[in-house]
């Protein structure tokens, strides 16, 4: 899920509403205003209704917020104290978790990750919210308030963005999807009347998280429409997943091929690509005819070898593989990824052959299984030590150095290099893992 950093402000005075009877009567008393015709025609009236819907919605929260350090909550929070504190894993990730009366807060490296509210206020005050706000707009034809209303429906966005998350984080897809999809009607309300394409792309991804083929679809073009793609044209790759699981081949192509135009490096383009060839029996070279006028618009872009040398290892034909990985090499020394791909092409076949091999039950014919193993798993090496000299980026280089220890263990005692090789990387992933 695409994710942006979205860090509410934070509130140095104490929260007005205290308690879901408080924000009852504030309500009551501006919905009463809102319901005098009179005051009705005033964009103020239907402000003052609105903030009582948001104020009534940070109440459970009092001042915390998404971000804030665990040690300035114990100034902010006032008399608000938790009730409980305990370690939760969700979704393999550890928080310390603190529990209020009306909410739980839940804690990464110190500071809030995310916020639950547990005894709103108000029930479905957001969205009322909005309302009021689009109401105050309406009646203020000449526009003198548009600033105060876009403030107030960009922060009501944000909120709906941190709850989204927070829903995702906790498991609850349907309901993330559900706060995703109100963050971009609060976004698009007049007169903000702005497309928020991020949560929109999230309202796909967790669409298609459920299964809804044909709902996530329509989102991602919607998205690729409004010139929102994805990381690496994602969009590209989940609308043609939908399309497939719909029976939609020839649209799930035109997916892929559009997407691989313009991204030809992203993976999940690649790859859907090349199952989808395979899967239709139809000839991949069109692949390497898009390929081919992506060089021709960057010739010295190495990692489109490394995408060629990918298709080739996905097709089976080693030989082209390695070639191309080679060539990615020779256009940029210092790209890491030609060297990387032409190891774990190695390493996987050393893999295959290896789970052949456990299969086989003739002496003779495993131990010819046992020599290509052995080969290949030695084929690996090479490349990824000059992939771990140049790359810069230390957990990928921690990833390689567990492909080498790996290699090098098979072959510790046939010689003081093999057995040194071990020793180095089997630290150097001990201390990655340790950090």
């Amino acid at each position: 899920m695409l994710a942006l950093a979205v860090l509410a402000t934070m509130q140095v005075a104490n929260a007005q509403v205290k308690s879901a009877a408080d924000a009852a009567s504030i309500i009551s008393k501006a919905q009463a205003a809102a319901d005098n015709p009179k005051k009705a025609a005033k964009a103020a009236t239907w402000m003052a209704l609105g903030k009582a819907y948001i104020d009534a919605y940070n109440g459970p929260t009092g001042n915390a917020y998404v971000g804030a350090p665990k040690e300035e909550l114990k100034i902010l929070m006032g008399s608000m104290k938790p009730v409980a504190s305990s370690v939760v894993n969700i979704q393999g990730q550890q928080y310390e978790k603190d529990e209020y009366e009306n909410m739980n807060l839940y804690f990464a490296d110190g500071r809030v990750a995310f916020m639950e509210v547990t005894k709103p206020f108000c029930e479905n005050a957001l969205e009322k919210a909005v309302e009021a706000y689009a109401k105050a707009a309406e009646v203020e034809p000449k526009g003198s308030k548009t600033k105060d209303i876009n403030m107030a429906l960009t922060d009501i966005n944000n909120k709906f963005v941190n709850d989204a998350y927070a829903k995702f984080s906790l498991g609850d897809i349907a309901g993330a999807k559900a706060d995703f999809a109100s963050a971009v009607k609060a976004m698009a309300t007049a007169p903000l009347s702005q497309i928020d394409t991020n949560s929109l792309y999230n309202v796909g991804f967790t669409a298609h998280a459920l299964g809804q083929w044909e709902e996530a679809r329509k989102v991602f073009e919607e998205c690729i429409g409004y010139g929102y793609k994805g990381n690496d044209g994602d969009a590209y790759a989940k609308a043609a997943d939908c399309a497939t699981r719909l029976g939609d081949d020839a649209a799930a192509k035109g997916y892929l091929e559009a997407g691989f135009q313009a991204y030809p490096q992203s993976q999940s383009i690649l790859i859907g690509l090349i199952n989808y060839y395979i899967s239709s029996k139809e000839s991949p070279e069109k692949l390497f005819v898009l390929l081919d006028e992506a060089k021709k618009n960057e010739p010295d872009n190495a990692s489109l070898y490394y995408v060629e040398g990918n298709i080739y290892s996905q097709l089976g034909d080693n030989e082209k593989a390695v070639a191309a990985y080679r060539k990615c090499n020779e256009v940029n020394p210092n790209y890491e990824y030609g060297y990387i791909g032409e190891g774990v092409m190695h390493y996987s076949n050393a893999v295959k052959i290896q789970d052949e091999a456990s299969k086989e039950l003739d002496d003779a014919k495993y131990m010819v299984l046992v020599k290509q193993f052995e080969e290949e798993l030695k084929g690996c090496i090479a490349p990824f030590e000059k992939a771990f000299e140049i790359t810069s980026d230390e957990a990928l280089k921690v990833n390689i150095a567990e492909y080498l220890k790996n290699a090098y263990y098979r072959f510790r005692e046939e010689s003081d290099t093999y057995k040194n090789g071990y020793d180095k990387y089997d630290k150097i992933v001990a201390e990655g893992r340790a950090e």
